[in-house]
């Protein structure tokens, strides 16, 4: 009996060739699928000779102990005990095979496929609903997107009061999904404030350098409840709700208040405002400051308003903080962008019933701090009504239309 012989099985069907020898009289026979099942030498048969002279291996030594192996067989133990118990010191030919290649450690790893056009970084973070037929009771599952050819290093982060903790951290493949965890809805107000910072990279090729990623957002625990806010999408079977941390090489910019922005926001100047080199704005000239359509000796009102008689002409609402307030002593940046907002919002519900009524908001343009809070109520509060920019060549380009 040698290497290469083709043999049966006498105990049970199929057989294959011979493949190696192990201690204990034990034959490796490779079947047609390539696997190779340690067996007796007593429990098979050869049908075909094959293979070289120099494997040969003597038949008188497994005839030696074909009684003994046998009774040990059949006694009902495993071929891997019989193994087991074989003297270390047996002297088996040279040829017998020791170490199977099958039996070790993978170690291979398949190269990163990339894909044309998957230089531009692209990543979201998804909650998809483990039962959505039970959308008010399921719990979910919160995956990491990587939709680009880079790695990404990342963590995410929980924010506690003015401080954050960290809630995960890792690293995820080129152009995959990382399952992250499984939450449910007791955990909603844990996550309803997070912080992510990614950074991009390659492994064992050159590559552009991308800026580090770092996006806050917040999570709307509200949505989890709505069956309409999963969406299909390209990265799951089932419906899911993505939040966009980068997309096209563009980081999401999420609703953040900075008082410094809005105040020059609210104080636009004809002019840019002029600012120190500490980086305070001079108050001075926010104090003489002219709107853009203003002209001198005008008398202070809202030189958009239709006239009376026209019934068709959009309502305007100018949302500038002095055309709302008397004063704004006393007020933070904070407490200005929510009465502009309390302004918008009652101003929508007094014409809810309107329908077709257009409304015109004027916020200026600005670093569009507070244009991004009205489009976000827009969004998320009033997804029934249609906005748009206002008429460039009527209202400049700090206006935005709605349409009950």
């Amino acid at each position: 009996m040698k290497i290469g012989d083709k043999v049966r099985f006498l105990s049970t069907t199929g057989g294959g060739k011979i493949a190696g020898f192990q201690k204990g009289n034990i034959v490796l026979v490779e079947d047609e699928d390539g696997f190779q099942i340690p067996t007796l030498a007593s429990e098979v048969v050869v049908i075909a000779e094959g293979g070289d002279d120099y494997n040969m291996f003597k038949t008188s030594s497994f005839q030696g102990k074909s009684g003994e192996e046998a009774k040990k067989h059949d006694s009902g133990r495993s071929v891997r005990s019989i193994m087991n118990e074989v003297d270390e010191d047996e002297d088996i030919s040279a040829s017998i095979v020791d170490d199977d290649p099958s039996l070790g450690n993978i170690t291979f790893r398949a190269p990163v496929e990339e894909r044309k056009g998957g230089d531009r970084l692209s990543a979201y973070l998804a909650f998809v609903p483990v039962d959505a037929s039970m959308i008010t009771n399921t719990r979910f599952e919160v995956y990491l997107v990587n939709d680009c050819n880079y790695y990404f290093r990342y963590t995410i982060l929980q924010a506690e009061g003015q401080a954050w903790s960290l809630r995960n951290e890792g690293e995820v493949e080129p152009n995959t999904k990382l399952f992250i965890e499984e939450i449910g809805r007791e955990d909603l107000e844990e996550i309803q404030h997070l912080g992510i910072q990614m950074i991009a990279f390659k492994k064992e090729k050159s590559f552009v350098i991308k800026p580090t990623i770092d996006v806050q957002m917040r999570i709307d625990g509200v949505k989890f409840y709505k069956l309409h806010t999963f969406q299909p999408n390209d990265y799951f079977e089932q419906n899911a709700l993505l939040y966009t941390i980068i997309e096209n090489d563009k980081a999401a910019r999420p609703l953040v208040v900075d008082a410094k922005t809005l105040k020059q926001e609210m104080y636009a100047d004809a002019k840019p405002a002029q600012v120190s080199a500490e980086g305070e704005l001079n108050t001075e000239r926010i104090d003489n400051y002219v709107r853009r359509y203003e002209k001198p000796g005008q008398k202070k009102g809202n030189p958009f308003a239709p006239k009376q008689n026209d019934k068709d002409a959009p309502l305007v609402i100018d949302l500038h903080a002095d055309a709302l307030l008397e004063t704004t002593q006393g007020m933070s940046s904070a407490d200005i962008l929510q009465y502009q907002l309390d302004t918008f919002k009652n101003t929508l519900e007094a014409h809810r019933k309107e329908r077709g009524k257009k409304i015109v908001f004027i916020h200026g343009k600005g670093e569009g701090v507070l244009r991004r809070a009205l489009i976000h109520e827009l969004t998320y509060r009033y997804k029934n009504l249609r906005y748009q920019d206002a008429s460039f060549q009527e209202y400049g380009y700090g206006a935005t239309q709605v349409t009950m």
